[in-house]
């Protein structure tokens, strides 16, 4: 019999937890750890920071379904990894041995970065459901006296996705809510370009996002570095391709929301060398092992991608939700595998399935993979996207709250047009 702990239960750890009791008889032994008793669906978090989702919309209590699957579960998270004794020590002291080990923890929020950046300064965020209500209570103050917003990402994140979503989102809740003409906006960011996102650009990505920041009187600062935020200021250089400041912005705000550089979650940033890089994130190989440890297995934001190419400021590359769902499901077939004495083969395909609303409209993207150079790169815009991403937040929620694992219909689904998470 087999221990698989899986750290992390969001949108890596949980779909590994329940590919795991699929793919495993009932000898073996599943434990999750995590930090929070409640599953949330983070993509929701921008509709959260307007009001157009609540909480209780987008979460649930773990225990339950876990135990309905006969997974163990552990909400006092992950104090230390101890991987020379195959051991994680829990938050409440409790040691669980392990004969293989998933990392599916996420990441930490690294606000300390910058002065003056994040909740407990002067700026608001979506990267969780609890920044998001308390965004959610700056935002109605905002309607009642609408004034300037900046919002974007700074230097060294990974995560753009959420960033233009939340620019279009309040641009049309503003309008809903007949106050945009008092609220100039103004998007920042470290890329190169508008629509870069870490990727180099999904399709004319550029052309899109461009023409809508056009459309919506958005205005946007690209090559930029904040420097440092005060109450209502935002110091921003902007650089040229040598990181040189050109230009020096003091932009004013009554609201922004930026999304902040990510680093590793202290147990395992804490890891030696030869299992993390100098930011904490875990390496692994093309099958999802790390190389000093190959019982050890990373998921998700957790694990070290290097850049797609070289930027005059740090541009991470992001890991979104079908690219980790795919680091899930080859971890698990290789850890099946590893207990059944097979060859490791199995390679996650890290294409990106994207849905993104823009308030007004959507765009969906496909990238076969998700890193350059692709096979494909397909980008279409229309309101039909905002209604498939509402119907994606119900079927993963539905999957999730049943501790179902990907189904035969989606499978055969996507493969309809020559989308699969391994190979």
């Amino acid at each position: 019999m087999a221990h698989i702990v899986i750290i992390g239960a969001s949108t890596g750890g949980l779909p590994a937890a329940y590919e795991c009791r699929a793919a495993l008889d009932k000898t073996h032994h599943i434990s999750v750890v995590s930090n929070t008793p409640i599953f949330h669906f983070v993509p929701s978090n921008p509709w959260v920071a307007v009001g157009w989702r609540k909480r209780a919309d987008i979460s649930f209590e773990l225990a339950s379904v876990l135990s309905s699957k006969n997974i163990d579960f552990y909400d006092s998270g992950a104090s230390k990894i101890k991987p020379a004794t195959n051991q994680v020590l829990l938050g409440d002291n409790t040691i669980l041995n392990y004969d293989y080990l998933i990392i599916a923890t996420g990441a930490k929020l690294a606000f300390d970065e910058i002065e003056g950046f994040g909740p407990q300064a002067h700026t608001h965020s979506i990267c969780t459901v609890g920044h998001a209500e308390d965004s959610y209570q700056a935002w109605r103050d905002l309607l009642k006296n609408p004034g300037p917003i900046v919002v974007g990402a700074v230097q060294g994140a990974s995560c753009f996705g959420p960033a233009y979503e939340f620019a279009f989102i309040m641009n049309r809740a503003l309008r809903k809510a007949k106050v945009r003409d008092r609220v100039p906006m103004t998007f920042v960011t470290p890329e190169p370009y508008i629509g870069h996102m870490g990727l180099g650009g999904v399709g004319d990505s550029k052309g899109l996002f461009e023409s809508e920041f056009r459309k919506n009187d958005i205005k946007w600062i690209t090559n930029a570095r904040v420097k440092s935020i005060s109450k209502g200021k935002m110091l921003v250089e902007q650089v040229d391709d040598n990181a040189e400041t050109v230009k020096t912005h003091q932009l004013a705000f009554d609201y922004s929301m930026m999304i902040p550089a990510f680093k590793g979650v202290d147990c395992v940033a804490n890891l030696d060398d030869e299992l993390v890089n100098p930011r904490g994130f875990l390496k692994v190989d093309e099958f999802q092992r790390n190389l000093a440890y190959p019982n050890i297995y990373g998921v998700g934001v957790c694990v070290a991608i290097p850049p797609v190419e070289a930027t005059a400021l740090p541009v991470g590359v992001p890991k979104t939700g079908y690219m980790i769902e795919s680091m899930a499901k080859a971890a698990v077939a290789n850890i099946q595998a590893a207990i059944e004495d097979r060859p490791i083969e199995t390679r996650a395909s890290l294409n990106a399935v994207c849905l993104a609303d823009m308030g007004h409209t959507g765009a969906a993207f496909v990238a076969l993979p998700q890193i350059p150079p692709r096979n494909l790169a397909w980008m279409k815009k229309g309101r039909w996207v905002q209604m498939a991403k509402i119907a994606f937040e119900k079927y993963f929620l539905f999957r999730m709250k049943r501790g179902l694992p990907e189904s035969f219909y989606e499978r055969c689904l996507l493969r309809c047009f020559g989308i699969s998470k391994i190979k």
